[in-house]
């Protein structure tokens, strides 16, 4: 895609026979926003871009001279809504299609915004889903007799087009059953639902299309629970009590875990893993601890997920519940349960770097093929030969370390000053009840405050790596850097208006750079990245040059010439080596810190 707000999208060629170095090359440059890919019933490949659907030849000498467009037009990052007001840049404007037996393509046209809320009383519909052409619906095109769409040239008109269905905020992920559209087959929407701050609300969804009804965006979440923005809306005129209508409404099939993102569906048809055959295949992107992971579901003999009564759990992660229950705000209730394909991304000594799915299809070999965007990575799932190495543990870090590293902060004065202010001045203020309690307790004293505040820090996935406070994740977000959202919400004006904020901030910095006892020094700048090992010699990962490391033995005991440094749960590791073996890196390779 290249990035938001821009033009220079690309589509590549990989090559996966080709020498290393050269696998990958430029198709197609200076697209916007690419987001679609699929063989057409011509044994063609359709793409997409923001505003069109075409068609190329991928192993053309010039890729670019084959596009013929078949549908052009289509709501694109910049739109004007029904009465006119223009969106500068739509939220959701990635289309997204499909092809069913018949030739017949299905387009996600996203919403232009999260939730559609604008300035408070809200008296009237959500102007951007209404009329003839609404965002948050699936569109459907028609090819002419023989099931090809015919190339279009820019004055052309598009083919014959419905509103298929309406109230999908956005429609990343969507697969039809091989029958469909025979009735009763499934044709079936993975929704991302609008982002709320709850980590558990709302529920991500499963829907199973019909022509004709409206989803519920922005009006209705989870299965009926009416958005109390658009109160005034569901009580009169044509959306009145919408959320229990079930002549207009269609309700969820089933709920998928919360702020999951779904961004990719198909039904496995391969040869690689016949035990999937004809089951349902959906990859969650989301950043949230729900999300990086390949859900795997039973399906009936019509496409359509099997049910369980409640409760029914889905997988959290290491660093909250475990798993937790289907619910709305009524309580739990059924859904369909799922099998993890991939879960627990790359988990490297308990620091587990995440993995975001965004398209998968299946080779003609029946390998599952996924591209992720969090590592830019694109992985091909094989079956796996030999022993299954043995899985680590969930915890971030043992609950030894946890305590080792909360006695090495509260037996020392300036450290637990630092923590104190951090816990009362920012913890305590600013954090708790957005995400969790963390730890607090009435009638706790305020050292045990501190150490439950350090405690839940500490088992929270890649928020502090003891003595190298640029690499966690507590700084990232409370400073903004590079892609992290701010926290706290509206924090951008707090160094302005509360007094001492700044100093807070840096008293999380010290806490995290001092935690450990030992000399910080750094790593010596030359080549990018310098190995260290285990104490019998095994690489246990890289580290950048320029890092700070807390040296615990200068000169490390039985092992001539190496420094033995301090790095449990770190993102450098490699999952080869365990803490208790120690980290080792070449002594002449430590520089004094300045």
């Amino acid at each position: 895609m290249g990035g938001w707000n821009r033009t220079d999208g690309r589509l590549l060629l990989l090559d996966p026979h080709a020498a290393d170095g050269k696998r990958i090359r430029e198709a197609i440059g200076g697209l916007e926003y690419p987001f679609g890919l699929a063989i057409g019933p011509d044994h063609k490949v359709y793409a997409s871009t923001a505003e069109m659907i075409f068609r190329f030849d991928p192993l053309a000498a010039n890729p670019r001279s084959t596009m013929e467009v078949v549908i052009q037009g289509l709501p694109g990052r910049r739109t004007t809504l029904p009465d006119g007001t223009k969106v500068a840049e739509s939220s959701h404007a990635l289309k997204h299609f499909i092809f069913d037996r018949l030739g017949r393509i299905f387009v996600n046209v996203g919403s232009h915004s999260d939730d559609c809320i604008t300035r408070p009383p809200i008296t009237r519909p959500c102007l951007a889903a209404e009329g003839s052409s609404p965002l948050a619906a699936i569109w459907m095109f028609t090819p002419p007799a023989g099931g090809v769409f015919p190339a279009l040239t820019p004055s052309d008109p598009n083919p014959p087009r419905e509103i298929y269905a309406r109230g999908l905020r956005n429609s990343m992920a969507l697969a039809v059953h091989q029958r469909f559209p025979e009735p009763g087959y499934a044709f079936l929407q993975g929704e991302n639902g609008r982002d709320l701050q709850d980590v558990f609300k709302p529920n991500e969804e499963i829907n199973a299309i019909e022509q004709g009804r409206h989803y519920g965006w922005p009006y209705c979440y989870d299965l009926s629970t009416a958005s109390p923005e658009f109160k005034a809306v569901l009580q009169a005129g044509p959306y009145k009590n919408l959320c229990n209508n079930t002549a207009l409404y269609r309700q969820p099939y089933s709920l998928l875990p919360p702020h999951g993102a779904p961004l990719a569906m198909l039904y496995y048809h391969g040869g690689k893993f016949p035990e999937l055959e004809g089951k349902l295949v959906i990859g969650l992107h989301g950043y949230r601890p729900t999300g990086s992971r390949v859900l795997i579901y039973d399906v009936d003999d019509h496409g359509f997920p099997k049910l369980s009564p409640p409760p029914v759990r889905y997988q959290v992660s290491c660093a909250s519940e475990p798993t937790r229950a289907f619910q709305t705000d009524d309580g739990p209730v059924k859904a369909a349960p799922y099998q993890e394909l991939i879960s627990g991304w790359h988990r490297v000594n308990g620091a587990r770097p995440r993995g975001a799915p965004v398209g998968m299809t299946v080779a003609s070999d029946g390998a599952i093929w996924l591209v992720e965007d969090k590592n830019k990575t694109i992985i091909r799932l094989d079956r796996a030969s030999g022993e299954v190495p043995t899985p680590l543990p969930c915890d971030m870090r043992s609950q030894a370390q946890i305590d080792e590293l909360v006695r090495f902060v509260q037996q020392d004065a300036q450290k637990s000053g630092y923590l104190s202010s951090v816990r009362s001045n920012l913890v305590e203020k600013r954090c708790v009840g957005c995400h969790a309690d963390f730890g607090i307790k009435q009638g706790q004293s305020d050292t045990e405050k501190d150490g439950a505040v350090l405690r839940f820090m500490l088992s929270q996935d890649g928020w502090i790596y003891p003595g190298d406070p640029d690499a966690g994740k507590l700084r990232t977000r409370l400073r903004g850097l590079g892609a992290e959202k701010l926290m706290p919400p509206g924090g951008e004006s707090l160094p302005k208006t509360e007094p001492g904020y700044l100093k807070v901030l840096n008293y999380a910095d010290y806490l995290v750079g001092k935690m450990v006892p030992g000399t910080r020094m750094r790593i010596k700048p030359g080549r990018p990245e310098r190995e260290f090992f285990s104490k019998d010699g095994k690489v246990c990962g890289e580290i950048p040059t320029t890092k700070v490391v807390v040296v615990t033995q200068r000169a490390a005991t039985g092992k001539a010439g190496y420094s033995r440094f301090y790095r449990p749960a770190d993102p450098f590791l490699n999952g080869e080596c365990t803490d208790a073996d120690g980290y080792y890196i070449q002594s002449n390779f430590l520089v004094p810190l300045l």
